[in-house]
């Protein structure tokens, strides 16, 4: 599918578009990632491309997105299965403000650690790697100059994981994303 030659699956297949390098989707409605924590619902229903990693790796991609609906969002997804995963993101909020962050689920409850950032952004890039069970995410407005966002545990961790690209519209659907420069490569992860 991508110049890596990688397997790539769809978790709940969303409607999509291959054009060259870049996928192009279409959120359906009533979609998300979520397990339990504070707002007590389950869901795993959004839409996933995702490929198997036994090794350690740094997977980088520029997310492009048009939302519509509170809470649309997309960006990287790092699972293991539906109780253990990772996602990063942006998430619509208001028109004002977005909200940038990340939710660790880990043994079937979800955390969510966030900041505000204006919502004229509309474009943001996302480096993820690893080292074992433990996971760096950073995100760019260039895809040069990387800041970190947080270092997470995926407990569950035995060997390998799925990962790549996500979005979701818990509310109305159809927004439009665009996921381009994905790559994926040995993690570069420095040790402090």
């Amino acid at each position: 599918m991508f110049k890596d030659n990688r397997k790539w699956e769809w978790f709940n297949e969303p409607k999509h578009e291959m054009r060259d390098d870049a996928v192009v989707i279409t959120t359906a409605s009533d979609t998300d990632f979520w397990q339990r924590t504070h707002y007590g619902f389950q869901r795993d229903n959004g839409h996933c491309l995702l490929t198997e990693l036994k090794e350690e790796f740094c997977l980088v991609v520029r997310c492009n997105f048009s939302y519509i609906s509170q809470y649309d969002q997309c960006g990287v997804m790092v699972r293991i299965d539906k109780d253990n995963w990772m996602k990063v993101s942006i998430e619509n909020e208001d028109g004002v403000i977005s909200r940038l962050g990340s939710v660790v689920t880990n043994l079937g409850y979800s955390d969510w650690s966030t900041q505000d950032i204006s919502a004229s952004v509309h474009s943001m890039w996302y480096r993820v790697q690893s080292k074992g069970a433990d996971v760096l995410v950073e995100q760019s407005v260039d895809g040069e100059d990387w800041h970190q966002m947080r270092v997470a545990h995926l407990h569950a961790f035995k060997h390998s994981v799925k990962a790549g690209i996500y979005c979701c519209s818990p509310k109305e659907g159809g927004c439009t994303v665009t996921f381009d420069n994905i790559k994926i490569s040995p993690s570069q992860w420095i040790e402090h």
